[in-house]
């Protein structure tokens, strides 16, 4: 009898162990790579605030919210784990941030790596990620040689700068034939000559490659086109050469100081181009807006989110709503980024069920998030799995948008394309200083 009763306990103990959760630990960390301080510092916290809101709304359910994420408090799969970010600062040096995210994986034990907005320190910590078999998701980094090395432990949400390239020559297509809100139909010779300037980083020099690839293929070539070195503290001769074609249409790439003193020194040298794009990074910046004030009125940058998004995406303007609540800021193109990739552990971490390597391995190759979850104006979030881009997000499109002082005296990034979403006028052409 009491071997019957033994064996009836140790039944109903086995049923209740398989009827429990698989994994119910309290948290699931996750080791963020941001710089935090140094010349990108202002980026790195706009990363930062993003991808801290993103948490907020996993780990505490607002069904307000028209998200997957903000319908259960925690990770559900995973009995309601809670998401926690361990948040170090690389300070824009790749060694420094490669040897973090070593202790992230070997002390800290998390379960996967973001980061970690420059392209060149992203190189270094992807290859961390690749030696210890551990999923990395990056959200703003857009060299596309970094989906180009076949890693299976490396995912990219955000568009590159190929698909931020060929906006930029579609955009200047349509604007042509008339497709710009508010400007006619002209001749594509008034754009030319077209000249560029990046800045001499892993980053830059891969935007300068895709300038000159994509303009020649498409018969649309720059005429001059220079690399110049980064953080420098005087561009008067790079500027120089760049104004000697007399150029219609002027192209950068640099980070935050190097873009302001970029457009300080075309207002020094009264640079009369009729476009003055910029391949986001130090022309989203915080700092551009605030150092440059009215001088950015009527500059482009392509980026991937505005306040303006909210005018056509619901969610967008409820989680914008929240972000300025919480930092008295709207989201901005690095912000709403981070907020996407952490969005995009969530959903890998649901369908994963587990926080082990290849389970998320798994999920993340398979993973398929739809447009109306996201507060960026994609498709979608579906990673490549074959071919020569590797873990990039196949959905992602890019915006350029343009500074425009409003009535109020304010200045916001208005959407001119894609033309469909357009809410402002083009100011075209460029007004000058």
């Amino acid at each position: 009898m009491a071997r019957k009763s033994l064996i009836l306990v140790s039944v109903a103990v086995l049923a209740l162990v398989m009827a429990a959760p698989v994994w119910a630990a309290d948290e699931i960390k996750i080791g963020v790579l941001y710089p935090l301080t140094g010349g990108a510092a202002a980026e790195g916290k706009e990363l930062r605030d993003g991808a801290e809101l993103a948490v907020e709304i996993i780990n505490n359910a607002k069904p307000e919210l028209s998200m997957a994420i903000a319908k259960n408090a925690g990770i559900k799969s995973l009995g309601g784990a809670k998401v926690k970010l361990i948040i170090q600062d690389h300070q824009g040096n790749p060694q420094l941030a490669a040897d973090l995210a070593k202790k992230l994986i070997q002390d800290d034990k998390v379960v996967g790596l973001m980061g970690a907005y420059h392209s060149a320190v992203t190189k270094t910590v992807s290859a961390v990620a690749e030696r210890f078999g551990v999923p990395m998701i990056n959200e703003s980094s857009t060299s596309p040689a970094l989906t180009k090395e076949g890693y299976k432990w490396f995912w990219r949400t955000t568009p590159h700068d190929t698909t931020f390239t060929n906006d930029l020559y579609e955009f200047l297509d349509g604007l042509t034939k008339g497709k710009a809100k508010g400007v006619k139909a002209f001749d594509p010779k008034e754009l030319l000559p077209i000249v560029s300037a990046c800045e001499k980083t892993e980053w830059g020099a891969n935007v300068d490659l895709a300038i000159k690839e994509i303009g020649k293929a498409r018969a649309v070539p720059v005429q001059l086109s220079l690399l110049y070195a980064a953080k420098a503290p005087d561009l008067s001769s790079e500027v120089q050469s760049l104004l000697a074609p007399k150029p219609a249409t002027m192209l950068f790439a640099g980070y935050g100081a190097d873009a302001i003193l970029m457009v300080k020194t075309l207002k020094s040298m009264k640079a009369q181009p009729k476009l003055i794009w910029g391949q986001n990074a130090g022309f989203e910046s915080p700092e551009f807006l605030s150092a440059l004030g009215d001088d950015v009125n009527g500059i482009l940058t392509r980026t991937v989110f505005s306040p303006r998004v909210g005018q056509v995406k619901k969610v967008a303007a409820e989680v914008n709503g929240l972000y300025k609540a919480k930092t008295g800021r709207d989201l901005s193109g690095a912000s709403a980024r981070a907020f996407t990739a952490t969005q995009t552990w969530a959903h890998i971490l649901e369908k994963a069920g587990s926080t082990k390597p290849e389970a998320l391995q798994k999920a993340a190759n398979e993973i398929m998030i739809g447009p109306d979850e996201l507060i960026v104006p994609w498709k979608g979030v579906k990673f490549a799995t074959t071919g020569s881009d590797i873990g990039q997000n196949e959905l992602g499109t890019g915006m350029i948008g343009q500074y425009q002082k409003g009535k109020d005296g304010k200045i916001t990034l208005e959407i001119i394309y894609p033309f469909e979403l357009a809410t402002a006028d083009l100011i075209y052409p460029f007004k000058g200083w």
